[in-house]
C-alpha cells in the first residue's frame, strides 16, 4: 500500500471512531442512567430503544440560533469549542487498538505526547470563560483552571509509574510489557489515574466548573446551538479517551484470549467497561465542593501517586 494511502486510511479510521464511539457512549449513558433511576430513557428516536436520540439532538443543535454575546471577545468565543474538541482527536491518533501496528501513529514517546496534548484542555476552558463576558462563566473558568492544573500532577505521576514499570514511553510498548500481576501492583496508580482523568474531563462528581445549581452552566453558560454541541461532544470524547488510556496503561489493552485476532475487540470491550464505570459514578455520587475537590487532589491523590512511584522504582531495582 502506498504511504499516502496508508496514512489516509489511518486518519479516516480515527476520525470515524472520533465521531461514532462517543455517540455510542452517549447513548449508553442515556440508557444506563435511566435504568439506574428506574426510568426507560430514550425510546422513540430511531424506533429501537431510542438508538438515534443523540443524532436527533445533534440535528436539534444545528437548527438552533448561534448567539454571541454583545460584549464577548468574538474570535476567542467562537474558537473555544474547537480548542476543547481538537486535543482529543489528536490523542486518539496515538492510542493502540491492537497488536501488529494497529495504531494510527505509533510513537516512541506516545505517553509523553498524549499527556502534553491533554493539557491543552485548560486553555479552552479559560478561553470560553474569559471571552463570554459573563461573571458566571468566569467563575466556572477559574474553577476549571484550578481543577485541571491541580489534577494534572497526579495524572502524570500515576502514568509515570506505569512507564517506569514497562521501561518505555511507547503506548504499544507499555501494553506489550503488561502482565496480569500489574492489576495488583499498579492498582493504586490505576485508581489515581482514573480519578484524575475524571477531574480532567470535568465529569461528575468533579463538575464544579459547571455546577448548574450555582453557576447556570459555568464556562458554557453563553454558548448555544452547534458551539454548545461541540462542548458536549468534547465531554463524551473525553470519556472515551480517558477510558482508552486507562485500558492501555493499566488493563492490558489488547491482552485477552487470541489477542492476535481479537485484540481490537478486547480493547474496545475494556474501553466500554471503563466508560460504564464513569457513567455509574455520575449517577452514584453528589458533586464535590471546591474545598473537597482540592483536598482530594493534594492530600490524597498526589501522596498516593508519589508512594506508588517509589514502590515501582524499588520493585524495578529489586528485579
Amino acid at each position: 500500500m502506498p504511504l499516502w494511502l496508508d496514512l489516509l486510511v489511518r486518519v479516516v479510521a480515527v476520525v470515524a471512531a472520533f465521531l461514532v464511539v462517543p455517540l455510542v457512549v452517549g447513548q449508553m449513558e442515556h440508557k444506563v442512567m435511566a435504568h439506574m433511576q428506574s426510568r426507560l430513557g430514550p425510546m422513540y428516536a430511531g424506533g429501537f430503544h431510542g438508538w438515534a436520540q443523540l443524532v436527533a439532538d445533534g440535528v436539534k443543535f444545528v437548527q438552533k440560533e448561534d448567539i454571541t454575546p454583545r460584549d464577548a471577545d468574538r474570535p476567542v468565543f467562537r474558537l473555544a469549542p474547537l480548542v476543547a474538541l481538537f486535543p482529543y482527536l489528536v490523542v486518539l491518533l496515538a492510542i493502540p487498538l491492537g497488536p501488529g501496528g494497529l495504531v494510527a501513529q505509533p510513537m516512541d514517546v506516545g505517553l509523553f505526547f498524549v499527556l502534553a496534548v491533554l493539557g491543552v484542555g485548560v486553555v479552552a476552558v479559560l478561553m470560553s470563560a474569559w471571552a463570554s463576558a459573563n461573571k458566571y462563566s468566569l467563575l466556572g473558568g477559574l474553577r476549571g483552571a484550578a481543577q485541571l492544573l491541580g489534577y494534572e500532577l497526579p495524572l502524570v505521576l500515576s502514568a509515570a509509574s506505569v512507564a517506569m514499570a514497562a521501561g518505555t514511553l511507547s503506548l504499544p510498548g507499555i501494553v506489550a510489557a503488561w502482565s496480569p500481576w500489574w492489576l495488583l501492583w499498579q492498582a493504586p496508580a490505576a485508581l489515581v489515574f482514573f480519578v484524575s482523568g475524571l477531574a480532567e474531563i470535568r465529569r461528575p462528581p468533579f463538575d464544579m466548573p459547571i455546577a448548574d445549581s450555582e453557576l447556570v452552566f459555568g464556562y458554557m453558560t453563553e454558548y448555544t446551538g452547534l458551539r454548545f454541541a461541540f462542548f458536549l461532544l468534547a465531554e463524551y470524547v473525553g470519556i472515551v479517551v480517558i477510558a482508552a488510556l486507562t485500558t492501555v496503561l493499566f488493563l492490558g489493552g489488547w491482552h485477552g484470549p487470541d489477542p492476535a485476532h481479537l485484540g481490537w475487540l478486547w480493547t474496545l470491550a475494556k474501553v466500554f467497561a471503563v466508560s460504564f464505570v464513569v457513567i455509574w459514578l455520575r449517577v452514584s455520587y453528589p458533586r464535590l465542593r471546591e474545598d473537597q475537590l482540592q483536598r482530594l487532589c493534594w492530600l490524597v491523590l498526589v501522596p498516593v501517586a508519589l508512594a506508588q512511584l517509589v514502590l515501582t522504582a524499588v520493585v524495578k531495582l529489586a528485579l
